[in-house]
């Protein structure tokens, strides 16, 4: 399939270079179907988790326009974390100890059975937030009354508590059309906001990939003890999943555990994926989507380390200032790295400014994971972004790594 023309909503400066920016609110379905019909779309590809959630593929299928991406009711494995960690239960998918509470009162309660740490999540889609992994029997009660005071919306109308798991993380990717699984590979995220893994939880600060601590023989357990039992169930259930399924894991002492889905690719983890990745992604996309994922060719990676370094607003996770200046980026991207933009917007006198949280996925390759963060932290040193943080220390564990292999 050759994509002779790309459309992207609503989109910003950095894929304003490749593709054609519309004005679309994915909520309204009908809209969007407008658009496709008058458009001749051979393709939709859903990114962010809340149209999925809200059933935006579903409303295309059905107006037959080929979609990538899960149906209302499949997407609840990343919309619900109750929903996920009951189906888990039902199919002894192994994942950890759980509470769903509906209430502050209940929440509290609840907390009695745990130990300390332990994990207070939101259940609903809270952009990445909503997580606490609390080291205080204070400290989870205060997430959980956090929870319940509204600061979530509906995200916030249940919890889930959850046993605290030993072991490192690391994330695995596999495409499905609800019978047929493909790997998709590997990353290792960097989820609080400070260095050391120290602060609040985000959307994410930075990532690489493959992740090296997920061996052959881990990934193979996490396929045939976790995804393939999710599609299995998922499809049993009469809820097929159709898209890509990005398992987090905790690679436990007792094995491979289910931490969490998400139902799409995930930011920074979908930016090294790609960096990676060396075939033809819209043909890929559209044989899952017309559930011929079989009849084609595996994915094609390359042997090379790709990394990225998120750069954000001040004030992120929180309340980040929006309207930060960025130069740079060209001279950047001269040095061999590539900048994806996240939240960035152009002002009235056409310059690059900060428009959310995360700004920018400042993204290289190299042979190692040492050679790719240095080329990834050269870049960030060439952009001007005064208003702008990062981390300086994304890969430091695989880093460690191959300085004592």
């Amino acid at each position: 399939m050759a994509c002779e023309k790309l459309y992207a909503a609503p989109g910003n400066p950095g894929v304003g270079e490749t593709a054609e920016l519309v004005a679309l609110d994915a909520t309204d379905h009908a809209s969007v179907i407008t658009f496709c019909e008058a458009k001749r779309i051979g393709l939709v590809v859903i990114g962010p988790e809340a149209p999925l959630v809200d059933g935006l593929a579903d409303a295309l299928r059905g107006a037959g326009v080929p979609t990538f991406g899960p149906s209302k009711a499949a997407a609840q494995l990343e919309g619900s974390k109750s929903f996920t960690k009951e189906l888990c239960a039902r199919h002894n998918i192994p994942t950890a100890a759980f509470k769903r509470v509906a209430s502050e009162a209940e929440g509290l309660r609840a907390l009695e059975h745990f130990t300390i740490p332990v994990v207070v999540k939101a259940d609903g889609l809270a952009a990445g937030k909503g997580v606490t992994v609390a080291m205080s029997t204070a400290e989870a009660e205060d997430a959980i009354r956090e929870i319940f005071s509204g600061r979530f919306g509906d995200a916030g109308a249940e919890a889930v508590i959850e046993e605290f798991m030993e072991g490192e993380e690391a994330s695995f990717f596999a495409l499905t059309d609800g019978a047929t699984i493909v790997p998709f590979g590997s990353a290792q995220d960097h989820k609080r906001v400070g260095e050391g893994d120290t602060g609040p939880n985000t959307g994410g600060m930075g990532a690489y990939s493959p992740a090296p601590v997920l061996t052959a023989l881990l990934e193979g357990e996490a396929i045939e003890r976790i995804v393939a039992p999710t599609v299995k169930a998922m499809a049993d259930e009469g809820m097929p999943y159709s898209g890509v399924l990005y398992a987090g894991l905790m690679l436990t002492p007792q094995g491979v555990k289910l931490i969490e889905y998400n139902a799409r690719f995930g930011d920074p983890e979908c930016q090294v994926l790609m960096m990676r990745f060396e075939g033809d992604l819209a043909e890929l996309l559209l044989a899952c989507a017309e559930n011929r994922l079989s009849t084609i060719e595996p994915p094609r990676f390359s042997d090379d380390t790709a990394l990225t370094v998120v750069m954000a607003a001040e004030g992120y996770p929180g309340t980040p200032k929006k309207g930060g200046r960025i130069e740079g980026v060209i001279d950047a991207e001269d040095n061999g790295a590539k900048i994806f933009h996240a939240g960035t917007a152009l002002d009235a006198a056409g310059e690059l400014v900060a428009s959310g949280g995360r700004v920018l996925n400042v993204t290289a390759l190299g042979a190692s994971v040492t050679e790719a963060r240095a080329r990834a932290y050269a870049a960030v040193d060439a952009i001007e972004f005064p208003q702008g943080f990062c981390r300086r220390d994304i890969g430091w564990r695989e880093v460690a790594r191959e300085m004592n292999a």
